[in-house]
Parts: structure tokens; sequence; C-alpha cells
């Protein structure tokens, strides 16, 4: 829809109009709004596309600097109010059906339908013991079944319910702020995220500040995950590149997902911690997830299509006994209705009438079973897809393996070969070395009520260190008007050696600390993380890396990464261990302390120094090997997808049996066309590698051990990244 950037409205009306929204209300009035909703979200008419849109919020097609500059402020109480008639009230209203509702859905199936055309038949033909039975079987079949679904549909809406109001504060422009309820929230609303933090009512993008946000209720990892605010990307000239645009997924680190629980925030200078509301009510992640519930996706059951089949089979024999039976019946002279009755019973016969009742006692016997392990369903009839499962797809990392990881040892990268490999990293010779230094600062740790928490592997990496990790107290960061860094400094200096205003020069050089100035935290699709910092005494930035040792290696000066890298990473993935690579930087003199805080990432991941390799250790879970073994026994594949190099998927799926033991693996690696060259694929077996295929070129790296034609193929490359997509967990 175009914007008319000439028309004197309001900033936030101008957004409205570009959404496909009259700009004002007055334009509203004289306006007919074409609108309706279907599974709880809303869809208007769009005149100049000719079709119904879903209605948007900020999380589409909007820039990350727009986030900054045009929706900072806030929203008047007259905007608030406005937008408020399209989006409606912001909460997650899970409906209990009704018990005539849910009777007439249950009563209204095919089954139930003939069940009752055959009580009625053998009322009139005077069989009234046997219809008495099984119109006593339906009854309790049907009581039974819509009790189980009405108890499940009140859990749900129970637990949806518990934190849909509250009352939260937001900015009304010019700083004025006005404490509302929840329900009353509208994207474009800033919210304030008080320091002891608070239960997200919707989707927001961090814009100041920092928050610790505890994501197991959507995600079902209890880690908590530092959320910092998005980066306002500087002012596009005339030769950028296009600009960033904001995208609830892609920038997953810096937006509070409605349903999270923030643990605790942090902020500067007396500032608050503000959030832009992206997305409200069932637009939500949490709505999504309630509509994925409520609205499942239908399913084509081949259990079904097979019964109808079958029934369709005995109502063609019973069709060809009506037939015989009128026409013995007529010779016979019989009445009319005597006819009737008997042709009419052949259907009954052939048709077993107790089939509803004799499925719906299975499925209440499987959800009572489900139900003591706390598995719940309001699709009863879904629960039979299970028997129909031939496929388990397992992630490894805290799925197959344990959540946490052992250090088995590191080895050193200088010069551009290899040194000895070691497994102390707390040796006096190397405390204040670029590797030690890279393993304590490159994470995204924090402390929550004085302890450490955060990614296993980067709280044991952290560990192994024995550094000990200091941050800014709430008072300390309120008096500063510069950002405080968090402090990583080594354990065995002397306690009172810390920097203060009386000390003298050298004795604070003597004082080793390293702050962490800002961090990109780790992301999937790059398989790496980085941070920068300063060391107490130096005036150079600094930037460290960790990732995926080809990617890091990809994104290092090609002098300083050994030749025989490929062997040597080779040697420790063929024994299943999780292997890190890390990197330095030296920053040039033009990257401030102030302008790396809005720099991209790309600008700094690159022309890195490789340091060297971090071998973790990671164990199969104790009940790993059963289960995959009654899997295996129940003839369902078992199939790992996983992000991690592939020699040490390989040798976790032989420890877990995936792969027998003389089991031959092929390694594929798919390109696709570039620069007027096909698509192409080579392969090789694992056990003849050749050293070309083990450093890839892409920035994603995805494996899927499959099992066609006999083999086990690893594959990997962006050209079959698509696939993991379609792995259900």
């Amino acid at each position: 829809v175009p914007t008319d950037h000439t028309a004197p409205a309001m900033q936030m009306q101008d957004w409205d109009y570009e959404q496909g929204l009259p700009s004002t209300l007055r334009a509203l009035k004289q306006k007919k709004i074409q609108y309706f909703i279907h599974h709880n979200l809303k869809y208007l008419w769009d005149p100049g596309m000719q079709c119904f849109r879903r209605l948007a919020a900020l999380e589409k097609d909007v820039p990350c600097s727009a986030i900054h500059h045009c929706h900072s402020a806030g929203l008047s109480q007259a905007v608030q109010e406005y937008r408020k008639l399209f989006y409606g009230a912001n909460q997650i209203e899970v409906k209990v059906p009704s018990i005539l509702k849910l009777l007439i859905k249950e009563v209204l199936n095919p089954f139930y339908v003939f069940q009752v055309f055959s009580i009625i038949l053998w009322s009139c033909d005077d069989y009234y013991y046997y219809a008495s039975a099984i119109l006593l079987m339906s009854v309790i079949s049907i009581c039974t079944s819509l009790y189980t679904i009405r108890k499940q549909f009140v859990v749900l809406h129970d637990m949806v319910a518990a934190h849909n109001v509250m009352r939260v504060t937001v900015f009304r422009g010019d700083h004025e702020t006005e404490e509302i309820f929840s329900t009353d929230l509208v994207p474009g609303d800033v919210i304030i995220v008080p320091a002891n933090g608070m239960l997200m009512p919707c989707d927001a993008v961090l814009i100041s500040g920092t928050c610790i946000v505890n994501e197991s209720m959507l995600t079902g990892e209890s880690v908590p995950i530092t959320k910092t605010s998005l980066h306002c990307p500087m002012p596009a000239g005339s030769g950028a590149p296009q600009e960033e645009i904001y995208s609830p997924e892609e920038h997953r680190r810096n937006t509070l997902f409605c349903g999270t629980d923030v643990i605790q925030t942090r902020y500067y200078s007396g500032e608050t911690v503000c959030a832009v509301v992206v997305r409200t009510g069932f637009a939500t992640s949490k709505g999504q997830l309630v509509c994925s519930i409520l609205y499942p996706k239908p399913m084509d059951f081949k259990l079904y299509r097979d019964a109808y089949r079958f029934l369709l089979c005995l109502v063609t024999l019973a069709g060809i006994g009506m037939l015989y039976s009128i026409i013995t019946n007529a010779q016979q002279g019989e009445a009319a209705s005597r006819i009737i009755l008997e042709t009419l019973d052949i259907i009954t016969i052939t048709v077993p009438p107790a089939l509803p009742a004799a499925m719906t006692a299975g499925i209440v016997y499987a959800q009572h079973r489900l139900k003591k392990n706390g598995i719940f369903s309001i699709s009863p009839q879904r629960i039979n897809i299970c028997g129909q499962i031939n496929l388990v797809c397992f992630d490894k990392t805290g799925t197959l393996t344990e959540d946490g990881l052992d250090m088995w040892g590191f080895h050193l990268a200088q010069d551009g070969r290899f040194l000895v490999a070691q497994q102390d990293v707390r040796d006096s010779s190397m405390v204040r070395s670029h590797f030690v230094v890279a393993m304590a600062s490159c994470h995204s740790l924090t402390t929550i009520e004085g302890k450490i928490s955060g990614d296993p592997l980067d709280l044991k990496m952290f560990e192994a260190t024995g550094w000990i990790l200091e941050e800014p107290t709430v008072e300390e960061t309120a008096l500063h008007d510069q950002i405080l860094p968090t402090v990583v400094r080594p354990v065995d200096q002397i306690a009172d050696m810390t920097p203060s205003e009386d000390m003298e020069m050298n004795e604070i050089m003597k004082v080793y600390e390293v702050g962490i100035i800002t961090q990109f935290p780790f992301s999937s699709s790059l398989q790496r993380m980085s941070v920068v910092t300063r060391t107490l005494g130096q005036k150079r930035l600094e930037a460290y890396m960790k990732g995926a040792p080809e990617t890091v290696a990809a994104l290092c000066k090609r002098e300083t990464v050994p030749e025989n890298f490929s062997q040597v990473l080779e040697t420790y993935t063929c024994q299943g261990l999780r292997v890190i690579a890390v990197a330095h930087r030296w920053l040039e003199p033009k990257f401030t302390w102030h302008r790396v805080q809005n720099v991209s990432r790309d600008v700094i991941e690159c022309n890195m120094e490789f340091l060297g390799l971090v071998m973790m250790q990671n164990k199969l879970k104790n009940e790993t090997i059963p289960i995959l073994r009654e899997l295996h026994q129940a003839c369902i594949r078992t199939l790992m997808v996983t992000g991690d190099n592939m020699l040490t998927a390989v040798a976790v799926a032989r420890e877990c049996g995936m792969i027998p033991p003389q089991g031959k693996v092929i390694i594929t690696e798919a390109l696709p066309p570039k620069d007027g060259q096909p698509a192409t694929i080579h392969w090789q077996y694992a056990d003849v590698l050749p050293n070309s295929h083990i450093i890839p070129t892409h920035k994603e790296e995805e494996n899927l051990l499959l099992e066609p034609c006999g083999h086990r193929l690893c594959h990997k490359g962006e050209a079959l990244a698509g696939a993991q997509g379609s792995a259900q967990r």
C-alpha cells in the first residue's frame, strides 16, 4: 500500500497508513473496513491488492533504524486507543466450549449417526435388550470422551489465563509515563521493564538496556539467555547497502517474547530498560503456540482411509444382500414393512455397530496413559497418528548426549602451525595469553543471585580457565554515563590489587583485567559468536571469536591457519569430541568504545588470527542407547539432526547404535550453482575422506544422518540446508 509522505499526519499514524489502515479516526469513520477473523487472527481487505491480508504489526518490513528513530517515543493516548480498534485487546483467551457444542461435534460423527439409526431399527424389530446395551455403551463412551476433552480445555484455559492481565508502565511521549493494564497494549507502545523483572505480556524488541530471560516456557531450555538492545545502524548514505530489516526470528537475541520470564535487567546512568511492542495477542510467539494447539493442521490418517475403504466394501456386500433379501421376501409374499425392516437390518449386521464405542474406549484409555506422564491432548483423534510414526529425529547435544560438557584438552596454534596438545589451561605461562582470554571473555554468561549462569558450553570453558567474572551492580551503573563493562580477571591476583584513583600507574599495570565492551551473540546460522574487549592499561580494543572450526578458520588470515588443520580436526572429531575454534584480532584505532556499540558484526569478524582448538567431551545419556534400541525393535528409523562437525556426529551415531559397527558411512558435499558453474556433488566414504572435503566454504552447516538404500548418508552444505526445516523433534 503506498504511503502519502506529504500528508501532515502524525508519525505513528503514517505507520498505520503503511499497514493499510486509515491514517486518522476521521478517515476511519468515512471508510468501511472489511475484515474477518480466522483462527484468532484478523484479515483486512486490501483495495490495492484486491485481496484480504493478515493484519501485520512491527514484525514485518520495518528497518532496525526505524525501531529506534520512529518508534522509541511511545504512543499518545489517542493513537493507542485508535490502534486498539484494529488490534483488539492484548490477551490470549482460550474459550472452553460448552457441553452442548462438544456433544453435537461428537455425536455428528458418521459412526454415531449410523449407531443411532441402528438402535432405532432394532427397537422397531423388538431387539430391545441388544439396542439398550449398545445405547448404554455409546452413552458411556460419549460422556467419557466429552469429560476428558472439556477437562483438558479447562487445563489449557487456566494455563494461558494465569498471566493474561498485569499492570505495565508505558511511555506517552516527552518522557511521560502511564501505568496501564497489559490488555491495553498495542504495537508501537514502549514499555518499561522493571529492574526486578517481569513476565512478558507481549512480544517486544529491546531498544535500551540488557535483560536476563528464562525462555523455558517456549523452548523448554531452562538456561537463562542474555538479551541485548537492538543495534541502531548508522545513517545510510547514498552508496550504503540496503538497510537491515527487523525480524523477531532473525533478531531473537534482541526480542523479548510473550510468556517468557525476565529475571533481571541492567541499565546505565539512571536510564530505564525499554522495549517496543511489536506483536500482541494471538500474533505473539505464545499466541501462535496456543493456536497450533487449538487448531492443529489437518492430517489425513491412513488408518481412517483404510477404515472407510473397509466399510465401503462391507456396504457393497450389504447392498448385494439387501437386493437378495428383497427378491426372496417378495417372492414369499412378506409384508412390505417386514421386508423393509429385514432389508435394513442386513446393513446393521454387516457394519459393526459397536465400532465407534470400541474406538472411543481405546482413545480414552490412551489419553489416560498419556495423562500419567503429564501429556494432554484436546484433539484425541490425533493420538492415532502415534501408531503411524516410522521416523524419529533427534537433536544431539542435550538430547542424545548430556547437557553438560567436560573439558578434554586444547591445541594451541602459533605462527601458522600447531603446538603440542595440552590439557591444563591454567598453566601459569598461559594465564595472560590470547587463547585463555578468548576462553574467559568470549561468552554470554551472567550472574544471577551470585551464581554464574548461561550456556553449558560457555560455562564449562569459562570454569576451565579459573578466572572470575564481575558484573557492575545497579548502584555502579546508575552513577556512570558510560557503559560499565562486565570484567573478567585471573583468580590468582592479590585480592586488594584492584584499580583505584590512589594507585600509581605501575601498580595498576600489575592488575590484569579484561572488560567485555560489546557482544555479538551466538547465531546457529552463522555458527559463531564474538566479543569486543579492552584490557586494563591498553588503548586499543581487541576482538575475540569462537565457533565451528571450519567457520572460524574461513574468517582468519590464511597464513595463521596451520596447513594440517584438516588432519588435526579430523583426529579429534573422529573420537566424538566437540571441537571449538578460537581467534583474536587487534582492532584499528578508529574503533572507539562508543563506535563498536553500533558497528556490524561482519566488520569485526574478519581478518582474525587463528589461536587454536578447544576440545570438549560430550557423553551419551544413560537412557539413549536403550531408547534407540527399543525404537529399532519397533521398526522405527532414528535420525540425528545436528549443527556439529560431521565426523563428531558420525562418531556419536556409532556410539549410540544409529550406525551399525560395520556400517559404511558416505559423506556428500552438495554445492549450489555459482558463477555459471552447475551444481556439484562430491562424495567419499568417511574412512577415506580427503582433506579438501573437511573445510566447508559455507556459513551454514547442518548434518543429516539418513538411511536410504542401506547406507547412512551425511549431507551438508547450503544446497541441502532446507532439509532441516522438515525435521520434527
